[in-house]
């Protein structure tokens, strides 16, 4: 029996058949991307459906305009369908805004018999489902990162030791409730239940990382357009993560403001010549930069290349510090190891792994999808790492969340609560 991976406690898992349709909705500050896929009998992933849309209506991960932002959820959601030849009722959402908190809680529970049984490991993990957070939060993952019997730690499978008191280390990641609610109003509005959150760097490490990876310690970092959120595992768990509200989207601004021209120019300067660090030939290329209200050719600005890296490269020193700031805060550093894997969609500017490397002092590699068929080319790269995490992460709790079932509350009358000791101990 596998130890669950993590409770998402916003509603009961869904248990997925061999065959059966998982859908995964992810909703960025720049696109909104909505994947279905098929589990085999293997347990593998396969996309059978792909929907991408520009994201309107959304900022620093939180909706800003519900409309706005259900027409792109909508188009999206109705191009995979479309593609998959179903109809989806219910999607499990990434969530990167809501100022997330995760903090290292214990519970702890009597032992019941005279050993530690599966059953007083579920009943461990059912209190933490219950745990109690603030009214102006919402509780998004409680994930088991390790156990204690009567004060003793570092215990990985507790079953069949001999202690009076079993206590279950948790990560807990909470996030601003209203973001949360207005979100889930919003795929609501696209006729669609939400089956649960789960936070993007989460979703990106369980699509990106391999097993050694998230055994011996490993930051993952993914820069989005509107935030830059970040996890750390260790032991093969999530035990932290964080966001900070600046991504690609504030680069492209810095570009616009910089350079006197359009958002969407400003885009496109920074993919056709971006760079996270300046190269010597920089001075000597030339680009022509199309100035706000100008249509004729004639009229754009020729700039050299070294102005535009020298707008992008402050603002991305700038990122990597607040990242180098919030993980030497959490004091995880040393449990995050060396190792630093970049994915989403900002993080595909050259350079980008040689500056995160510089700044943050560690060995950075680039992230992208893996274990997961189906995907086409366009679809397959840092920018879906964490829409593919999301399917990734739900045949996960899915194999492993029977060993949570059934997940009862405890009975008050006598007859009640025999009935529960002889089911548990017969």
């Amino acid at each position: 029996m596998a130890f669950p991976g993590a409770l998402n406690v916003r509603s009961k898992p869904r248990r997925v058949a061999r065959g059966g349709t998982i859908a995964a909705l992810d909703v960025g500050s720049t696109k909104v991307v909505c994947f279905i896929a098929k589990v085999d009998e293997r347990g593998g992933i396969r996309v059978v459906g792909i929907g991408h849309q520009v994201s309107r209506g959304v900022r620093s991960g939180g909706i800003v305009d519900m409309e706005a932002a259900e027409t792109s959820i909508g188009t999206a959601v109705h191009a995979a369908e479309t593609m998959a030849g179903e109809q989806i009722r219910d999607v499990l959402v990434s969530l990167s805004g809501g100022q997330p908190e995760s903090q290292t809680l214990t519970v702890e529970t009597p032992v019941a018999g005279a050993e530690i049984a599966d059953a007083d490991v579920k009943r461990a993990l059912a209190q933490a489902r219950h745990l109690e957070v603030s009214a102006d939060a919402e509780l998004i993952h409680s994930i088991p990162v390790g156990y204690s019997v009567d004060g003793s730690k570092g215990i990985r499978d507790p079953r069949g030791m001999v202690g009076e008191k079993l206590g279950v280390r948790l990560n807990v990641v909470t996030a601003a409730a209203n973001p949360v609610r207005n979100l889930m109003t919003c795929v609501a509005r696209c006729h669609l239940g939400v089956e649960g959150f789960v936070m993007s760097p989460y979703a990106a490490g369980l699509s990106c990382l391999v097993e050694d990876e998230m055994d011996l310690g490993v930051t993952l970092i993914d820069m989005g357009g509107g935030t830059t959120s970040l996890s750390v595992f260790f032991d093969g768990k999530m035990v932290w993560c964080d966001s900070v509200p600046l991504g690609g989207a504030h680069v492209t601004n810095d570009i616009a403001r910089g350079l006197t021209t359009t958002v969407a120019h400003a885009e496109r300067l920074k993919t056709l010549y971006g760079s996270a660090v300046a190269a010597s030939s920089d001075e000597r290329e030339i680009i022509d930069v199309p100035q706000i209200g100008e249509e004729e050719r004639g009229h754009a600005n020729h700039v050299p290349k070294s102005l535009l890296v020298g707008i992008i490269q402050p603002r991305l020193e700038e990122i990597f510090e607040l990242v180098r700031g919030r993980l030497e805060a959490s004091g995880l550093s040393k449990v995050a190891g060396r190792r630093v894997v970049l994915t989403g969609g900002a993080s595909q500017l050259t350079g980008m792994r040689e500056l995160a490397a510089s700044v943050l002092d560690k060995q950075v590699r680039m992230g992208r999808p893996l274990r997961i068929g189906g995907l086409a080319e366009t679809v397959s790269g840092p920018a879906f790492a964490a829409a593919a995490g999301l399917l990734a992460y739900a045949v996960q709790q899915h194999q492993e969340l029977p060993a949570l079932a059934p997940l009862m509350e405890q009975p008050t009358s006598w007859w009640g609560r025999t009935r529960l000791w002889l089911r548990e101990n017969l």
